[in-house]
């Protein structure tokens, strides 16, 4: 009787656990990004008139509004600007280099992550997943001019290690990126 209670007790954890989880990012989320401009229209608007979902709705308006009014010259010209004072200021410049190469790399035209390699490790059976980030790592070197770099994200973890990798170790697998991804991040267990 208390086997069976306790198999009944982890089909309810397998079936909670993954369902909460999943509702609690989506809420946190949306929290969020609701609170990001929401709090300001709350403000202005009273609780009385503020719908839950404006904030994020009206963050995407901005958001699309940025996007249009850089592809016209004035706006382009005033956001080069902004950009060129950002550039000029210590720490900064860092900072935001890496936040714009990262979001371009993710959604831009300049794609990463689109091409995952399998690695064969040197003298060594084992193999490990990853995602081509730059074929192109010379200006690191003249000795690497026959490595490219393919991040290794690490399970159940948003953190990973970027290998640079001789080409011969490495193999373009015809395997989407999220597939990958999803195999990686859950150990195995997910996507395949």
């Amino acid at each position: 009787m208390w086997r069976r209670l306790l198999k009944f007790f982890v089909n309810g954890i397998l079936t909670i656990v993954p369902i909460g989880l999943v509702v609690y990012v989506v809420v946190q989320g949306f929290q969020f990004f609701d609170s990001l401009l929401g709090n300001k229209l709350r403000e202005s608007l009273g609780d009385g008139l503020y719908v839950p979902g404006l904030g994020i709705l009206l963050t995407l308006v901005l958001i699309t509004l940025v996007g249009w009014l850089t592809t016209h010259w004035f706006s382009a010209q005033l956001i080069g600007i902004v950009e060129y004072i950002l550039q000029r200021i210590p720490f900064v410049k860092t900072l935001y280099k890496i936040i714009r190469e990262t979001i371009e790399s993710l959604v831009g035209e300049k794609r990463s992550f689109s091409k995952v390699a399998l690695i064969t490790l040197p003298n060594n059976p084992m193999k490990m997943l990853g995602f081509v980030t730059t074929e192109d790592v010379k200006r690191l070197g003249d000795q690497l001019h026959d490595h490219i770099a393919v991040y290794v994200p690490q399970t159940f973890q948003v953190a990973g290690v970027t290998f640079l990798v001789p080409k011969e170790h490495v193999e373009i697998l015809e395997l989407s990126p999220e597939e990958a991804m999803r195999f990686i991040l859950s150990g195995g267990v997910s996507g395949s």
